[in-house]
């Protein structure tokens, strides 16, 4: 069994009354498993030089019907390299109607947030659900995503 932990800590000395450290991790398992996640699409990055909405991770790569996935346990990874304030990603859950070539307000779906310059996330996603993760950058020119999916076979 593979074993795939995640960490975060978070401090400050300024956020609230107190100085503030927390640290948490998690082993990230397939669901309702205590099964590892033990396959990756491997960290990937992506330039952007439009501000249309494309798909990063399509459900039907990785729901049951559409490939050896069994378990509805994956994770996702973004991140947004930049360190220009104005450049940022809006993240959507998105059921895939009307994204080719359409700019994000467009697209049907619910939004998640956005992904500010040097900000990242990890958060769990059911692909068996139909819905795509999609993203659109806040800017034309230039800008790269760094992504990853880790799931279980």
């Amino acid at each position: 069994m593979a074993t795939t932990t995640a960490t975060i800590t978070l401090s400050s000395s300024d956020l609230t009354g107190d100085a503030l450290s927390l640290s948490t991790s998690a082993t990230l398992t397939k669901g309702n498993s205590v099964t590892g996640l033990d396959q990756t699409s491997g960290v990937a990055r992506k330039t952007f030089t439009s501000q249309d909405e494309v798909i990063i991770f399509d459900a039907n790569e990785y729901n049951a019907s559409g490939s050896t996935v069994t378990d509805p346990g994956f994770k996702v990874y973004l991140r947004n390299p930049s360190t220009v304030s104005s450049e940022y990603f809006t993240i959507k859950i998105a059921d895939g109607s009307g994204i080719t070539g359409s700019p994000a307000a467009s697209v049907a779906g619910e939004n998640m947030g956005r992904l500010y310059a040097g900000d990242w996330t990890l958060f769990p996603w059911d692909a068996s659900a139909d819905a795509d993760i999609t993203v659109a950058p806040s800017v034309a020119t230039a800008m790269t995503l760094e992504y990853m999916i880790i799931y279980h076979v």
